[in-house]
């Protein structure tokens, strides 16, 4: 034996959106607000709890699907029961914007990849993909399933299948969280955008442009953050 031993595993860090949906719930609780009364306007309540717009709307969805509070569009958001405990705090995986950083970090140099490496068939499969999330604008279904395949094949055009794992990887973190976040925020603005996002994208993949595709790619994903978070498209 030579004495070594294996340090014990730290604890996960716990998930932003988790600490800040209990700071919302705490307030709750030491401001005594019953059900069916507003919580203080997004931009008041992020300077309050000293966190980003996007931090905050990840624990007030959190908290959504959780029971505690209700997100109306437009209105507000409003308490639905007392906040009792932390545990009606969903736990739903890595929160929508940690997963878009990860994705601007990855797939803006997958993009540059795919433009240097793309053979024709690769080329005609993004078009494909392409082509169908524009034919299904209306089906919202349809169109994420092309908007998915979209990025999958850009990631396949690298010639890379670790890659192709990666991107899949993060796409398969969309959680109800996610998804419900989509739901409320989720722009026509940002649809049409996103279309025009992947056409500029595939143009520079087609042109062989790697720094354009780059470009391209951290704008499309730099758009969906600032509309989540609150930004406008």
């Amino acid at each position: 034996m030579n004495g070594f031993q294996p340090q014990a595993a730290r604890p996960a860090e716990p998930r932003m959106y988790r600490v800040v949906a209990e700071r919302i719930q705490e307030l709750i609780r030491e401001q005594h607000m019953a059900p069916g009364a507003r919580l203080p306007a997004e931009r008041e309540l992020a300077a309050s709890l000293r966190v980003s717009r996007a931090s905050l709307r990840e624990g007030l969805i959190a908290l959504e699907l959780g029971g505690v509070v209700e997100v109306r569009g437009g209105s507000g958001v409003y308490v639905c029961e007392p906040a009792a405990s932390p545990a009606a705090v969903p736990e739903a995986g890595p929160g929508p914007f940690e997963v878009l950083s990860a994705r601007g970090v990855i797939e803006t140099e997958v993009a540059a990849m795919a433009a240097k490496n793309a053979s024709p068939a690769a080329l005609d499969a993004i078009d494909a993909a392409l082509r169908e999330m524009e034919r299904s604008h209306e089906d919202r279904s349809s169109n994420e399933l092309a908007d998915r395949e979209f990025h999958l094949a850009i990631a396949r055009a690298t010639g890379n299948t670790a890659l192709v794992g990666v991107i899949d990887y993060l796409w398969r973190q969309r959680s109800s969280l996610w998804h419900r976040l989509k739901e409320h925020y989720r722009t026509e603005e940002l649809r049409m955008s996103t279309l025009l996002d992947h056409r500029a994208i595939f143009t520079a993949i087609v042109a062989r442009d790697a720094p354009g595709a780059r470009k391209a790619m951290r704008i499309h994903l730099a758009r969906v953050t600032r509309t989540f978070a609150g930004g406008g498209a």
